[in-house]
């Protein structure tokens, strides 16, 4: 018997807790991110839990379409021996669950004595992911910007630029800066199991590759 993709193991647990939480205000309050509360509660937990829950169905199912439309490729390379060691299942997780983690350090360094700063959402955690792939598969074609077709490595510089930009200006309710640094994060803990891909990455986008 095949064991079960962590990729499906995390959507399943994510969409276990996002849906009881949507319609329990406490719940919600308990797992989103706060960080006045990690500060002067200690409760550090949050930095992980806000990204089992989301604000609607909308939401949920952005990110966690988002997830699995490359989570499957980027654990299925994690668990080449070649690339990674066939230490796939806990690498993979450990750039998930690192991203929703390390995607939130900004914001609490922003905003711990902000007690009114809430943030919710898989969005830091899946943005690692999707990173990963990009920086695996630059020349593979991707369509998040309102289905328009490019290149991974075209659209994470994208991506990078207006995460900064919006997240500079505070536009709209959203973590603009756990996307951001999910998204490093996923780069460079991708590029420390395997450093070579920095070249490899450079040699796919200048057609040099052999």
């Amino acid at each position: 018997m095949l064991p079960i993709p962590i990729t499906y193991i995390i959507i399943g647990i994510t969409v276990l807790v996002s849906i009881p939480a949507m319609g329990n205000a406490d719940l919600k309050w308990k797992l989103m991110f706060n960080a006045w509360q990690i500060k002067h509660h200690r409760e550090w937990y949050r930095f992980f839990s806000h990204a089992l829950i989301h604000a609607d169905w909308m939401h949920l199912i952005f990110n966690m379409f988002s997830f699995f439309s490359f989570g499957l490729y980027v654990e299925s390379a994690f668990s080449s021996p070649f690339l990674f060691g066939g230490r796939g299942p806990v690498l993979f997780a450990l750039l998930y669950i690192g991203g929703a983690a390390m995607s939130s350090v900004y914001s609490y360094e922003k905003h711990k004595e902000d007690i009114h700063y809430n943030a919710l959402g898989a969005s830091g955690a899946v943005s690692a992911v999707i990173f990963a792939f990009a920086l695996m598969a630059p020349t593979a074609t991707i369509q998040l910007f309102f289905g328009i077709p490019m290149k991974a490595w075209i659209f994470g510089f994208v991506f990078l630029g207006i995460s900064w930009y919006l997240g500079r200006r505070n536009v709209g309710n959203i973590g603009h800066d756990a996307h951001f640094w999910g998204a490093v994060y996923g780069v460079v803990f991708t590029l420390c199991l395997k450093p070579s891909l920095a070249s490899e990455f450079i040699s796919k986008i200048t057609g040099q590759e052999g």
